[in-house]
Order: C-alpha cells, then structure tokens, then sequence
C-alpha cells in the first residue's frame, strides 16, 4: 500500500508538471467576424517579425496553445485585415487580451510580470510624449509669437527635466530587472534617445547571460560596441563632405582650440530652436579659438532649403552635407539616431562632451578655452 501511495503522489507531480508546460494566449476581439484569422508573430534572429501560429475567430473570441519558451521575447498579435499589432513579450504564463481593432493602441494585454512591466513602460512612454509635445506646440508658438527668449528657455529646461528624469526611470527599470526581456527593450530606447554608449553598456553587462544571447541582445551589444567610437574620451572619428558650393571640407582642417560637430537639419524644428544659442556662442568666443562644423541631414533636393536656413539661422560656420537624410554617411560614422546631436572635441580632436544645449554649451566651452 506504502508503494502504491508513493507511486500516485509521483504521477501527480508529473501530472502537474506536464500541465503547466507551455502557455496560452486568448481574448476578446470586438467587432471582428467570425473565420478572421489571428496572426502571431516573434522577433527572428534578424529582428524581423516572423509568424509562429495563427487562429481564428470565433465569436469575438480566440486562443492558442504555445510550447514553454526558454527566453523570453517580443511577440506581434496581428488580425486579417486590419493595420497595426499588439505587442506582449512571450512567458510561461496565461495572457489575455482585450483587442479593439479601431484602435490597437489601446488594447489591454494582462498576464505575468513581464507583460505587466512591459505595459507599465509603455503608458510612461506615451504619457512622456504628450508632455513633450505639449511643450514643443508652446515652443513653436513662442517662437512664430512674441519670440520671448526667457520663455523658450524655460520651455527648453522643462524638456531638458523630462529626458532626465525618463532616463533615471530607464535606469531603475533595467538595475532592478536584469532577467526581464523588457531591460532589453529599455536599454536599446535609451540609446536612441542619446543616452552614452558607457553608461548603456554598464546596465547591460548587469543583464542575465540568457538575455545578451537574444537576437535584441546580440543587436544591442553590436550597437554599443559602435558607439564606443564616439564616446567621450575617444578620438572623434575623421570624415570629409561637401560644403554648399561644393568643396570638400575635412574636420582635421577645421579643427580650433575647442571645435563643435553639430549636426542638424533645416527640417528639424528642435534644431532651429536651439541654433540662436549656438550662434550666441560662437559670436562670443570664436576669436578665441571656438570653431564649428555643421553637418546637415537634409534631404536630397532640398539643398535650397539647408542653403536658406543655413542664411536664416546666420549660421557663419562651416556648413557640409551630403544631402541623404538618415543616410548620410557622416550621421553614420557618428552613430546619429536623433537630431539635434553635437560632439565638443578639443585641440587634440578628442571628445570631450555630446549634445550640451543652451547655458550648458557656453559653460563647457568657456571651461575649455580657459585651461
């Protein structure tokens, strides 16, 4: 009898082992008919969306079964015929959705820690938005109104608060969720958003080796090691482009005493914002040896355009451009993913600091040229 016991509580534990292999996913799909199908895809080793599983609808409603995931992932819920997907990360846990077509941005994803952090950065992301918005509308408008300095400032500081303070929310998630797929997601925004090469890489070194060997993680890594090039301390990488009337302008022969990279766009209204500040402080301290060197991302044919803001701006410095956009091989060397971006180099052409703006550029200028 003893061994017969034993024997069932085995096959429960392995009954209840076998039970919670896996995971599912369902949900609520309103207003959808009947036979549409539900697509679900997972990033591949490229980072390409790449298709897993599919069912259909069945009044208003689906689920699928899943094999248990050994790392987890992002994954795209998409529906026939309808633009967009629902993201949720991929963990052995039931996930339910609520879907709306009209409006899959809104959808309600709810199941497990990481779905829960996922979302949890998501609201953040799009309630920092708004807030940036709201204050780049007030910007433009003080800036076609009344043109009040002191209130562009002020509405500058305010932006410059917010990244700030989203970039220590960046931080806090990845230190404390070094095994969640989400660090991942966050590490690689905080590089897009300008965040250092060095201090990215700190926080990802902290991360699970699980992750470092996803297809993110691998990307991730490649990324900052690119980066590395241009930090602060390193030699800025040499380059040669064309200026408007077509000569090509090297940076080695440009170089002053103190010498800023900064790089632009005659399209980019937070980069127009700034250039007064710049030109303030290259009025004031150029005698001394602070030289600039802009590089334009515009567009191809739309040199007139770069040519006019560049006299509208009164920006008296050398101008060079490729005129290719995102593409421009310059933006490349340097790694630019947003504009305005700038890179303060000194005598020797060693980076000495990025993307200051505003009191910041003239305090740090100022600094050098007095050494």
């Amino acid at each position: 009898m003893k061994r017969l016991i034993t024997a069932i509580a085995v096959l429960s534990i392995l009954g209840c082992a076998k039970e919670n292999e896996g995971y599912s996913i369902s949900g609520d799909l309103k207003n959808i008919e009947d036979g549409k199908m539900v697509y679900l895809s997972e990033l591949d080793a490229n980072n390409q969306p790449k298709k897993i599983d599919s069912v259909a609808v069945k009044d208003e409603q689906f689920a699928l079964d899943l094999p248990e995931v050994t790392n987890s992932n992002l994954n795209f819920l998409t529906l026939e015929g309808v633009r967009g997907n629902v993201l949720f990360i991929s963990e052995n846990e039931p996930i339910k959705f609520e879907v709306y077509k009209d409006s899959l941005e809104t959808s309600i994803v709810k199941g497990g820690e990481e779905n829960k952090l996922l979302y949890d950065y998501l609201n953040h992301i799009k309630e920092l938005n708004k807030k940036v918005m709201t204050i780049r509308t007030d910007l433009r408008n003080q800036a076609s109104a009344a043109k009040d300095s002191s209130a562009m400032l002020k509405l500058q500081k305010e932006e410059e608060g917010l990244r700030n303070s989203d970039l220590a929310y960046k931080k806090k998630i990845a230190k404390e969720n070094s095994e969640s797929f989400v660090s991942l997601l966050v590490l690689t925004d905080m590089i897009n958003v300008g965040a250092t090469a060095n201090e990215v890489k700190e926080l990802f070194d902290g991360l699970s080796e699980g992750l470092k060997q996803t297809s993110i993680g691998k990307m991730l890594k490649e990324n900052l090691d690119k980066r590395s090039v241009t930090e602060i301390g390193s030699k800025a990488p040499e380059f040669t482009a064309p200026n408007p009337q077509g000569e090509q302008i090297a940076l080695k022969d440009v170089l002053g005493k103190v010498t800023l990279i900064d790089f632009w766009a005659a399209w980019c209204k937070p980069c127009r914002i700034e250039n007064p500040n710049v030109v303030k402080v290259y009025n004031k301290y150029h005698d001394k040896g602070f030289n600039i060197i802009g590089v334009s991302l515009d567009r191809e044919g739309q040199k007139d355009k770069w040519v006019q803001a560049i006299k509208d701006d009164n920006l008296t410095w050398n101008q060079v451009s490729n005129l290719k956009f995102w593409n421009d091989p310059v933006a490349q060397l340097y790694n630019i993913r947003a504009i305005p971006a700038a890179f303060l180099l000194d005598e020797n052409g060693v980076i000495v600091a990025t993307n200051l703006r505003g009191d910041a550029l003239e305090a740090k200028v100022k600094e050098l040229l007095e050494k």
